[in-house]
């Protein structure tokens, strides 16, 4: 019998925000295999704001190109590998890679594809999560960019995101004070009770963003892990410690940007401040995987990290899984379970 593959495509270029209109599911056979290439029946679908970048027209940079219109949307997934005609992909293998929104993908190895052995005393779901790209961007972040001391004060936006969770309990990990951006006072307080930030400030309260940050960081900031850009960048940049570090990570504020990305500002103060502003992304370090995963395993394994997910189930949910996440709904990292 005929396998079927269900897939959500990008329709439409979206406007300014995303709706469900954007997005179409189709039902298709599974094609079959050349050589070199293997199925994959996805287990997880990872939902990362930054792909929303690639899905307006012209977008290709460096990193990715656009979107095609009518084809599946592209994500990070997980998967079994169930019918393999390349060797170095066996059938049973449990993979990730850069595939797109369906069910059963098609790949030979390229597009960050690797096979994983995972640890019997973790989740699976958390080699898309702490283990996965949002822990390893977390990782690399700071300790390559943020270089953390004891006593460093470390500020993060987007706090409650998949990456912001990981990223501010690895950052008291290595002795910094954390303080966490997010907003909401149910989702500051969140922050407190479960991630252990040592501080929260709340962008939406009726307290000027500025003000509060002032507050927070009387003596300026040592480490910016900023993943939202634009007038909340700018803000940061006025508040920093000689020397500091700004890890340039997402700019989450500006996907749905009509226009495109805002100019930042404060830049001077890089300069009287010492201060180093530098972006990655977490693929630059494949090498060096194994090293973070070490890491990150050990507090897992010890309990002294809280890796939160916001589920969805089905491919049918998965557009509208992201669309809330944009929105800011999600408290952790966001998962579609298949």
């Amino acid at each position: 019998m005929t396998q079927m593959n269900t897939r959500v495509l990008l329709a439409r270029r979206p406007a300014e925000h995303l709706v469900a209109a954007d997005f179409e599911v189709d039902t298709q056979p599974v094609k079959s295999l050349h050589d070199g290439q293997f199925l994959i029946k996805n287990l997880y679908l990872s939902l990362d704001a930054g792909f929303r970048q690639w899905m307006n027209e012209d977008s290709g940079d460096n990193y990715l190109s656009s979107m095609p219109l009518g084809e599946p949307v592209q994500s990070i997934v997980m998967g079994t590998v169930v019918e393999s005609r390349n060797e170095e992909y066996p059938n049973g293998s449990v993979v990730m890679g850069r595939t797109s929104w369906e069910e059963y993908s098609i790949a030979d190895g390229s597009d960050l594809m690797s096979i994983l052995e995972p640890d019997p005393n973790v989740e699976l779901h958390e080699y898309l999560c702490s283990l996965g790209p949002s822990g390893m961007t977390a990782y690399f972040g700071i300790m390559d960019i943020g270089a953390p001391k004891a006593g460093d004060l470390f500020v993060i936006n987007a706090a409650a995101g998949g990456i912001g969770c990981i990223a501010g309990q690895i950052a008291k990990a290595e002795g910094c004070s954390t303080v966490g951006i997010a907003g909401g006072t149910k989702k500051c307080q969140w922050l407190q009770d479960t991630l252990g930030y040592d501080q929260v400030i709340d962008y939406k309260s009726t307290e000027p963003f500025e003000q509060q940050l002032q507050k927070a960081a009387p003596q300026g900031i040592n480490i910016v892990y900023d993943n939202v850009g634009g007038t909340m960048l700018t803000t940061m940049l006025g508040q920093l410690a000689e020397n500091s570090r700004i890890i340039l990570c997402g700019a989450v504020s500006q996907y749905e940007r009509e226009g495109g990305h805002q100019a930042v500002g404060n830049m001077w103060e890089l300069i009287t401040k010492r201060a180093r502003a530098e972006g990655f992304m977490f693929s630059d370090h494949v090498d060096r995987y194994p090293e973070a995963i070490e890491y990150i395993t050990t507090m897992l394994t010890s309990g002294s990290l809280v890796s939160p997910v916001s589920w969805s189930d089905g491919i049918e949910s998965t557009g509208q899984g992201f669309i809330d996440m944009l929105a800011g709904k999600n408290l952790g990292k966001c998962l579609i379970k298949l």
